[in-house]
């Protein structure tokens, strides 16, 4: 079988695949949900939009004869990977998450959990702090009940509209990011608490690390549930996949 591959983007994992995809030769098109303004050039056809819920990704899979869906998009990317498991059950079309492990504690680590972003607007009713906003620009607004605290939020891309957070400072970088470099990035801005989504993966664990170095809080929120799907961890193991589910590879 020859594939024509659907790679559901927005993650260094996703480019990864693309790019041993696009060395194998095979087909396929990298699909970015279009949060970020300046996605990274794919060595693959690239598309950027969502489908329209499940019943528009059953419709793109059957118009394009897709042959396989490889889900590698960002962890908390929760509804796409529902809509995913939906669609690829109805189009009958083969379907592997490329999945990337939640960070775990380690010693040194002074984290708190909270469920979901609300749950980290609740656990910031609290006195001014300094606080790292590690949560993407798509939520910044609803952190405007507490506008008693020092913001600062790195982006990939400037927001659209000035956050409704009176004292912030906004960083615009793409990483992945150092140790050393967030390690110093805190410390000039004073920082004493950080915020962050349990991404997993190294792209962004650096200021987790710095902020264990710093010895400082964590608020961690962590991931959504998605549907039970099969996963793999590494671009290895979706060929293997791949191949057990009729992909002549020529290896």
């Amino acid at each position: 079988m020859r594939a024509n591959l659907l790679i559901l983007a927005g993650t260094m994992e996703a480019t990864a695949m693309a790019n041993a995809a696009a060395e194998a030769g095979m087909a396929g098109v990298v699909s970015f949900a279009g949060r970020v303004d300046r996605p990274k050039r794919q060595p693959l056809p690239q598309r950027i939009g969502g489908f329209g819920g499940a019943a528009g990704l059953v419709e793109h899979l059957r118009r394009t004869e897709t042959t396989h869906v490889i889900d590698a998009t960002h962890p908390f990317a929760a509804q796409m990977s529902r809509n995913a498991v939906v669609a690829c059950a109805q189009a009958d079309v083969p379907l592997v998450a490329l999945t990337r492990a939640p960070w775990t504690q380690q010693t040194g680590d002074r984290w708190s959990h909270v469920p979901d972003i609300d749950g980290a607007v609740a656990a910031l009713d609290q006195p001014a702090r300094r606080v790292m906003l590690a949560v993407g620009r798509m939520h910044l607004a609803e952190f405007a009940p507490n506008p008693q605290h020092f913001y600062l939020l790195r982006l990939v891309d400037p927001p659209k509209d000035p956050p409704p957070l009176p004292d912030h400072h906004v960083l615009v970088s793409r990483g992945p990011f150092t140790k050393a470099d967030d390690t110093a990035l805190m410390q000039a801005h004073g920082i004493d608490l950080v915020v962050s989504k349990n991404a997993g993966g190294t792209g962004a664990y650096a200021k987790i690390a710095a902020a264990r170095a710093l010895d400082l809080p964590v608020l961690m929120i962590d991931r959504p549930a998605v549907p039970e799907r099969q996963e793999a961890h590494s671009v290895a193991q979706v060929f293997d996949w791949l191949r057990h589910s009729g992909v002549d590879l020529g290896v």
